[in-house]
């Protein structure tokens, strides 16, 4: 896979296998549209209980939005699909996502923050492994998701041991895939995020070689496409004051919260209460000095060529609920 291809060349056609024909079209000529299309990833945990819950369908159907809902196997497709405009919001994704769609020119609006959460993703290796440090990764074969927030973990924590991302070679991986080729061995260390990380461990005894802490603050993002958070800007204030209150509720009742992902996710629960708790679910608005770590990361990756070109990673548009 060439280094300077990981969003423009996610097809229409691909994105077609993701999404129902209907789902396409111009939506966004509507000068008030009247459904809200939202992607999210099985890892959208907030997002995934509104889902299961309906929440947002009976508390937009007072505004006359009706919901509709597309699931994506990783960020980066997701935030692509965002921007040719077949969906309108963008559940949570990690912070390294909006850089690469940033560079590829996405037209988005930040409309949600989530406060770190460094020990939801982490380098891990088979618990038998000789492998017992970062330094000790050189030469070895790294499964993740390109353009994950694993991804600039995994070259902040190399860095860090003295290496760099050529001292190790990257096997490009969704989720599913890193799994099964960690279980049998293709691979020599998996960089992985909650709730998967918390499933290799506790499924396959999986251990830490490092997390984000120190590294990598892991803070999700919240996304709309540009043309719908400035004509729906009340539809947007429905879903963050959504997220902000079930935010609290996973934390204040975990047990709860885990009873209900755990048959969503196919987990038992106590994997689920796990992998809760290391996120942190603080949803937020976006302050513009709370994305100055944005910019280090697409710093990082222009540096290593994984970006098309440099990217003004805080001069973004910001969605602000009305006075």
């Amino acid at each position: 896979m060439s280094r300077h291809s990981p969003l423009r060349r996610t097809t229409l056609k691909t994105l077609a296998a993701l999404l129902p024909a209907a789902a396409f079209g111009p939506a966004w000529s509507q000068d008030k549209p009247t459904t809200v299309r939202i992607g999210y990833q099985k890892s959208s945990t907030l997002i995934t209980i509104l889902k299961t819950r309906g929440t947002l369908e009976s508390r937009l159907a007072p505004l006359g939005v009706k919901v509709s809902w597309h699931e994506f196997a990783s960020g980066l497709p997701l935030l692509e699909a965002l921007n040719v405009g077949s969906i309108d919001v963008s559940a949570d994704v990690a912070d390294t996502v909006p850089v690469f769609a940033l560079a590829a020119g996405a037209n988005l609006t930040y409309i949600a923050q989530e406060a770190p959460s460094p020990t939801a993703q982490a380098i891990v290796v088979k618990a038998d492994s000789p492998i017992r440090t970062v330094a000790d990764l050189k030469g070895k074969r790294i499964g993740f998701a390109k353009a994950a927030g694993v991804h600039y973990l995994l070259i902040a924590a190399l860095e860090k041991a003295g290496l760099t991302f050529k001292d190790i070679t990257p096997a490009y991986l969704a989720p599913a895939d890193g799994r099964a080729a960690f279980e049998r061995d293709s691979i020599d260390a998996w960089v992985v995020w909650d709730p998967f990380l918390s499933a290799v461990q506790r499924q396959a005894g999986a251990r830490v070689l490092a997390d984000g802490t120190d590294l990598a603050q892991y803070q999700r993002y919240y996304l709309a496409a540009t043309p719908f958070a400035q004509s729906r800007s009340d539809v947007i204030k429905v879903i963050h004051d959504a997220l902000s209150e079930t935010g609290k509720w996973v934390k204040q009742t975990p047990k709860d919260a885990a009873s209900l992902l755990a048959p969503v996710w196919g987990l038992d629960e106590a994997t689920v209460e796990q992998a809760n708790g290391r996120r942190s679910y603080d949803v937020r608005l976006v302050q513009p000095e709370r994305l100055q770590e944005q910019q280090a990361i697409a710093d990082t990756f222009t540096r290593e060529g994984l970006l098309p070109r440099k990217v003004n990673a805080v001069a973004v548009p910001i969605w602000k609920p009305a006075l």
